[in-house]
């Protein structure tokens, strides 16, 4: 059917997907996920849990990762606009603590692919967004981790469309530690 085209980032490992659209009058259908042509482009993760979340406008989500069971994640947006970013923390990584972002919309129907060794995290641009995402692990409680979205060591550039005072982040991903402390303690596997 259709071919999907997988792009790399800056940052090795990380992937934006770009599906073949097929519409007319009636609406349209597109492949989100073909496994030879994912293995073929070296995503080679067998997931294992969907999830799907709902936020509105100025929500902001993360920057999270699994500790000792590191997920990769493959996300998209069926509904709105987020601003979607992936911070390398992998040992050894020439890249470590460097960001990458995309905007993922129900319009440009990008996707996203984060390899396990990554935190994760987005910014709801739209009125509200509907984001689903593919693990290649179970979630597991307690193991969470995370960075400080606004951490200045990071610089990440969050858009300015959203204000300070539209930002809705809740009181955990206000406290994860900063870079500084997260890399004083190590770096996560990418195992």
């Amino acid at each position: 059917m259709g071919k999907i085209r997988i792009e790399n980032c800056e940052i090795e490992g990380l992937r934006v997907i770009v599906p073949e659209v097929f519409g007319d009058e009636r609406g349209y259908f597109m492949e989100t996920y073909r496994y030879d042509q994912f293995f073929e482009a070296g995503i080679r993760d067998t997931f294992v849990q969907d999830n799907q979340s709902s936020s509105t406008r100025g929500v902001l989500r993360g920057m999270h990762y699994q500790i000792q069971y590191p997920q990769s994640k493959l996300v998209r947006v069926l509904k709105g606009r987020v601003f979607d970013v992936a911070v390398d923390l992998r040992a050894g990584s020439r890249t470590f603590g460097k960001w990458f972002g995309v905007e993922l919309s129900s319009e440009n129907k990008k996707m996203f692919y984060i390899p396990k060794g990554f935190a994760h995290g987005f910014l709801v641009l739209s009125d509200t967004a509907e984001f689903a995402y593919k693990c290649d692990d179970f979630y597991h409680p307690g193991d969470d981790g995370g960075l400080r979205f606004n951490d200045p060591m990071l610089g990440i550039e969050w858009p300015r469309e959203v204000r300070i005072d539209e930002l809705n982040v809740n009181e955990r991903d206000r406290n994860w530690p900063s870079f500084a402390e997260f890399s004083q303690r190590g770096s996560i596997s990418g195992k």
